[in-house]
């Protein structure tokens, strides 16, 4: 409280002393007379502060006074420092206070005072020594809180002077050279800040100042550091399938993250692609459905901890894909014996365990039918339902043990004669032996979402 009303009253005398117009200064050669009053401090006459020295000195009622002459010695003079040098002038005898401002906390200065007249000046009083206070120092305790999820927070004690309007809080990183100010935190009593949006597994600095309503600023406190929180440990061994059908199963090794939540599963058609997120899940295993044979998909997989903060995965891509179609079967011959047309391949997958037929008949110019014959088990096919002046065409498919069927084999064409009647037996048709060139599969632009019953999305 005496610190508070000592502030009003250097905020009062700055008020007065502001009228003051151009000072006249002490002549080189100037007389002495000892009859002119002398500059008398009160009793309390000199106040110290962190930047100002006020003075207050006995009323001067000597009509022939016209001002007085201040004289000052500070620690930066370097000229004739055992002197008092001439600082400033009271053009007014009725003046009775002087504040200086120029001054430095914790800083030791000499001050002397001497009244003058038109034609001479008065003897000094007394010399008086003031020392500024020192610097206002800051909190007096101060703490961090590390390993938080990319937030740092400071708490410190409310500072005990009751002048202290907020605080202003300082933050540095190993790689700065200055302190940034990054937040002033209002009100005497706030004891906490939270700094957030900050960098994962990074070393921060933070420091705290206070100031006063009256602007004085104190020296910064301790420093505190901080280490934010680092990402999870990212995820091993991931492993896919390339030989099941309809779907691609993943495992991976399970992470030894204490604070482990869950891992999550992203799929992309490319692998420089969008990775979409497919799953949540709480086990190292996956199996994703896919209605498509030979559908390839690139996977990454991620660890998320309790806070939020998820692995580094977009450099671990692996490709998986589901079983591919068989081989179509080779046809090498084929012969119509006037009643019957019989068809013979060859097997080129040893994944085909029965064979399809695909028989299209066509009759005059508009009339066709088709039809298959399903699970042939031999390499043969007899086709009894033989009409005339027809064309016969045949391709033959095979299946394997999950009813993945192959593309189509090379068409054969038949075509009968008028009459059914056989003249002599007829010469098999050679089938030529080039290359079946298939039609591409056409990939499916719509994203395949993993299906309900294999998503683990408990506890979300």
């Amino acid at each position: 409280m005496k610190f508070w009303t000592l502030t009003i009253s250097w905020t009062v005398l700055l008020l007065i002393l502001s009228a003051c117009g151009a000072k006249p200064t002490p002549k080189a050669e100037t007389k002495i007379d000892n009859t002119l009053p002398i500059v008398e401090l009160t009793k309390s006459g000199l106040m110290v502060g962190m930047k100002s020295i006020a003075f207050e000195w006995n009323s001067i009622k000597d009509q022939r006074v016209k001002g007085v002459y201040v004289y000052k010695k500070s620690p930066s003079t370097d000229e004739k420092p055992s002197e008092l040098l001439f600082y400033k002038s009271i053009d007014s005898r009725f003046k009775t206070h002087f504040v200086d401002n120029d001054v430095e906390p914790d800083t030791h200065y000499t001050y002397a005072f001497q009244t003058f007249s038109d034609s001479a000046d008065g003897r000094k009083g007394k010399t008086v020594v003031a020392n500024t206070l020192p610097v206002l120092q800051s909190v007096s305790w101060i703490h961090s809180i590390t390993g938080m999820p990319r937030v740092a927070k400071i708490i410190w004690r409310p500072h005990t002077n009751e002048k202290v309007k907020h605080y202003i809080v300082e933050r540095k990183t190993l790689e700065d050279e200055k302190w940034d100010k990054i937040s002033l935190v209002e009100g005497r009593l706030s004891a906490e800040y939270i700094d957030e949006g900050l960098k994962d597994n990074y070393v921060y600095k933070y420091r705290v100042r206070v100031v006063t309503y009256d602007d004085i600023e104190s020296t910064p406190s301790q420093i505190v550091k901080v280490i934010t929180k680092a990402l999870p440990v990212g995820i091993k061994n991931i492993q896919t399938t390339k030989n099941l059908p309809h779907r691609i199963d993943l495992s991976w090794d399970k992470t030894a993250q204490k604070d482990f939540s869950r891992y999550y599963l992203y799929r992309s058609a490319r692998i420089d692609g969008n990775y979409e997120l497919i799953a949540k899940l709480y086990n190292n295993k996956f199996s994703d459905k896919i209605d498509e044979d030979g559908r390839s998909y690139f996977y990454r997989v991620s660890s998320v901890d309790k806070d939020g903060l998820e692995s580094e995965h977009a450099k671990n891509s692996i490709q998986g894909m589901t079983l591919s179609r068989p081989e179509a079967p080779a046809i090498v011959e084929a012969k119509n014996y006037g009643k019957t047309i019989e068809i013979y391949w060859s097997k080129v997958d040893p994944r085909s365990e029965s064979y399809v037929v695909t028989k299209v008949h066509k009759k005059g110019w508009f009339k066709e039918t088709t039809k298959e014959y399903k699970n042939i088990k031999s390499n043969k096919f007899v086709d009894s339902e033989i009409e005339p002046d027809s064309t016969y065409t045949y391709y033959v498919q095979s299946l394997d043990k999950n009813g993945i069927i192959s593309k189509e084999s090379v068409e054969v064409k038949i075509i009968t004669p008028e009459s059914r009647e056989i003249q002599r037996a007829p010469e098999p048709t050679k089938v030529k032996t080039k290359e079946l060139i298939s039609t591409p599969v056409v990939e499916s632009s719509e994203d395949v979402i993993a299906a309900p019953q294999d998503l683990d999305l408990s506890g979300l």
